[in-house]
């Protein structure tokens, strides 16, 4: 995996110091109850040690997906 623009979709809204944690990220929650996280990911450990982290805070992951270059 090449570096990537991601969105990862949660249920929920993150705390101050997890939203600090994800730094060069852009987080955003919706009034849906959903959080949107979008930011680079440099490889594919990267995102698997974000993704990791949200299951040991039990966070529930909605959706992780691509962001193409023309919708972000």
């Amino acid at each position: 995996m090449e570096s990537q623009e991601i969105e990862i979709v949660v249920r929920g809204k993150l705390g101050p110091d997890l939203v600090a944690a994800l730094d060069g990220f852009s987080v955003s929650s919706k009034a849906s109850g959903r959080t949107r996280v979008v930011g680079v990911v440099l490889d594919q450990p990267r995102l698997l040690g974000i993704l990791a982290m949200f299951d040991e805070l039990h966070i529930d992951v909605i959706s992780v997906n691509p962001v193409d270059a023309g919708s972000a």
